[in-house]
């Protein structure tokens, strides 16, 4: 098939790698956001997917919205068979979604109908699921309730984080995403609208969301870290400045009351609702990351100090 590809982050990047090495497909062109600035320069870089398109020698659609005319114009002269897409990060409108023959066909990181939204990663991890996967659907006006043609299964390891579990996810959904294109082409398969139950949300986390509450129970506060790991970044307040966090590992001993911390020589504790938490690495304003027991003797801790 003739296929555009939508995409723009990193974790998209081995979907396309591996639609480009198809011999059952051709990948014409490919939709990703606008160019950007990243980095302390401020330069203004392509995306991921529009980088990895320039070396293949394909063409690279950036409207700015996916609504523009001349952008739908010319996706109509593309006339693509079918559109896959994953974390494109853009709403499609309708006009957009009735161009290719077979629609668009999404890549989304969770077992739908559990986690649709822009971040299922991170609520699979922060939730305390012990299974996530990935699914390709046929995108339609509602958030991801499309109807789903396949899906793959993954387990969420004790100590995985956001961006662990994330990279395992993308490798296997590029399979899964060339073998959804494969049985659209030949016909053989047919996608099963989703059911009602089960379903629930994740919208996309604020920096906000990765203020870690030590009120929390233990377990909780590992899940939190881990799921804002390593974006946008755990953090709390200490001594009025944001101290950004690392993962933690849960002691099974008593601990200091919540948010209290405790320095030792090899190990710096912090008291939550239930045991306490033993911090990996911090990260002070202004300073690089350390482990934690550095960043302790540099800062000479007073007893009874918190983090907030």
């Amino acid at each position: 098939m003739r296929l555009v590809f939508a995409g723009t982050p990193e974790p998209a990047v081995p979907s396309l790698r591996a639609l480009l090495a198809s011999e059952e497909h051709e990948v014409v062109a490919v939709v990703t956001r606008p160019d950007a600035q990243a980095g302390r320069g401020r330069r203004v870089v392509r995306s991921p997917i529009g980088a990895l398109a320039d070396e293949h020698g394909i063409e690279v659609l950036t409207p700015p919205k996916a609504s523009d005319p001349a952008f739908l114009a010319r996706l109509a002269e593309i006339a693509p068979d079918a559109c896959p897409v994953v974390a494109y990060g853009a709403l499609l409108p309708q006009a957009a979604l009735d161009i290719p023959v077979h629609g668009w066909v999404n890549l989304h990181f969770s077992l739908l109908p559990a986690w649709r939204g822009a971040a299922p990663v991170q609520a699979a991890i922060r939730a305390g699921d012990e299974i996530t996967g990935a699914s390709t659907f046929r995108i339609v006006k509602e958030l991801d309730a499309g109807p789903v043609f396949g899906v793959i299964t993954e387990q969420i390891g004790a100590g995985d984080t956001a961006g662990e579990l994330l990279g395992r996810l993308a490798e296997s959904g590029a399979k899964l995403l060339v073998s959804t294109m494969d049985g659209i082409a030949d016909g053989s398969l047919r996608a099963v609208e989703q059911t009602g139950d089960g379903v629930s949300y994740a919208p996309k986390v604020t920096v906000e969301d990765a203020r870690v509450s030590f009120a929390d129970p233990a377990a909780a506060v590992d899940r939190q870290i881990r799921a804002v790991s390593p974006e946008p970044g755990a953090w709390a307040e200490f001594r009025g400045e944001r101290l950004k966090l690392g993962p933690v590992t849960v002691v099974d001993e008593p601990g200091p009351p919540p948010g209290e911390l405790v320095v030792e020589r090899k190990r710096v504790l912090v008291g939550t609702a239930s045991k306490p938490v033993r911090l990996g690495e911090v990260q002070a304003q202004g300073k690089k990351r350390m482990a934690a027991t550095d960043w302790a003797r540099g800062t000479r801790i007073e007893q009874g100090e918190r983090l907030q």
